[in-house]
């Protein structure tokens, strides 16, 4: 499968510079859905340079506890993520 790598129309283009979090300054379910999209976008085509209010929003999901666990629990899966 060909991965697109056009950066034109970036899916992570919502502007989250003054809350928080996807809807306020609280975590709400809005996120919860986000998470795995952001975080497995990242890994295919990083965009912590050319996203920044994406990437800072990912860095504020992934430092919440529930977020860091559920990476560790999923780490005996992680070689099952396609790379490429």
């Amino acid at each position: 499968m060909a991965i697109s790598r056009s950066r034109s129309t970036p899916a992570a283009s919502f502007n989250t510079s003054s809350a928080s979090f996807a809807s306020c300054e609280s975590f709400t379910i809005a996120d919860c859905a986000a998470s795995p999209s952001l975080y497995y976008a990242n890994k295919v085509l990083p965009f912590r340079d050319s996203h920044r209010h994406a990437a800072a929003y990912l860095d504020r999901l992934m430092a919440r506890p529930a977020f860091t666990r559920v990476l560790e629990e999923a780490k005996p899966y992680a070689h099952m993520f396609p790379a490429e």
